[in-house]
């Protein structure tokens, strides 16, 4: 009897913890954008010979095109913006369940490190996963030569599920690893627009369904990245919306309070239009212009915030 109590406690553990979980090693990556499943998934290059750039990186499980919008105005007040399509996304959902985070984040740290010494200034924006890839790559550059100028992230989780920080994301997570063992993805498709969405939110594309092995795989990332805020040093521009249903507006909190940034501005979106999570805020009608505008005043330091 007690035999069988302590196996489903270890079970249990081993499915809400992630304990000893560990990403097998895998080769290096390239993206190769030429077999994106729709023009819209492509990367967003605009290079006109500036001295500052922008490197925008996208979420789980999107695609470029969520910074459409925000990728040209940036590009018309004088910054050269590139979007890159990272591995496994906005092809074949098989490719992605064949990756792992630390693939895609070691891609776009050689995307990065090559970038940086092209520009003279330089920043980063990113939304959820991009924007959790966001802090990382301050963790890692702040105190180097490579250092980005600023940073901005939107929605970027650092916890997903967390009795402790009262963060519930998704309770099925907590079965994510048991089936994991089974299968790669649940229900997995191709998106190329959401006929559901609105404001915006019928132009998202990228992966519908569960993508449970590549996305336990960026859940056991967080910890990490949670663990090494106090790394980042850079200026930060910290984003969330209060009703965001996809991350839960706690990480913001967590975030700010943790960073060692020498120049942190948080802003607190509330939006009130409804059929979509609240989430992807630079993809929405109704709120990508306000909010592209607060980060060019940030990133020119003119904001008053």
């Amino acid at each position: 009897m007690w035999l069988i109590i302590l196996i489903i406690f270890l079970f249990i553990l081993w499915n809400t913890t992630l304990v000893g979980y560990r990403d097998v090693p895998k080769e290096q990556l390239e993206s190769d954008p030429s077999r994106a499943f729709s023009e819209r998934a492509k990367p967003i290059i605009y290079k006109s010979g500036n001295k500052a750039a922008i490197l925008m990186v996208h979420g789980f499980p999107s695609t470029p095109s969520m910074y459409s919008y925000s990728a040209k105005r940036f590009h018309e007040k004088g910054y050269d913006v590139i979007v890159p399509l990272l591995p496994g996304f906005g092809t074949d959902p098989k490719d992605l369940e064949k990756t792992t985070f630390n693939q895609w984040f070691e891609y776009l740290c050689r995307r990065y490190e090559v970038l940086r010494s092209e520009y003279e200034t330089f920043y980063v924006i990113g939304t959820s996963m991009g924007g959790a890839m966001t802090l990382k790559l301050g963790e890692r550059y702040c105190a180097s030569a490579l250092a980005p100028n600023k940073l901005v992230t939107i929605a970027a989780p650092v916890v997903y599920n967390s009795l402790k920080d009262g963060i519930i994301t998704d309770a099925r997570q907590y079965f994510a690893r048991s089936v994991a063992l089974f299968t790669g993805s649940l229900g997995a498709k191709i998106v190329d627009g959401n006929g559901d969405g609105s404001d915006g939110g019928e132009d998202w594309v990228g992966y519908g369904g569960l993508m449970v092995r590549p996305g336990l795989s960026f859940i056991a990332a967080l910890p990490k990245i949670r663990k090494d805020l106090k790394c980042i040093t850079c200026p930060l521009f910290a984003i969330h919306d209060h009703g965001d249903t996809t991350i839960p507006f706690k990480n913001l909190a967590i975030i700010t309070r943790e960073t060692a940034s020498e120049h942190l501005v948080v802003f607190e979106s509330a939006m009130t239009s409804d059929g979509h999570s609240k989430h992807a805020l630079l993809s929405y009608y109704s709120i990508q212009e306000s909010l592209t505008d607060r980060i060019i005043a940030f990133l020119e330091g003119t904001d008053e915030q």
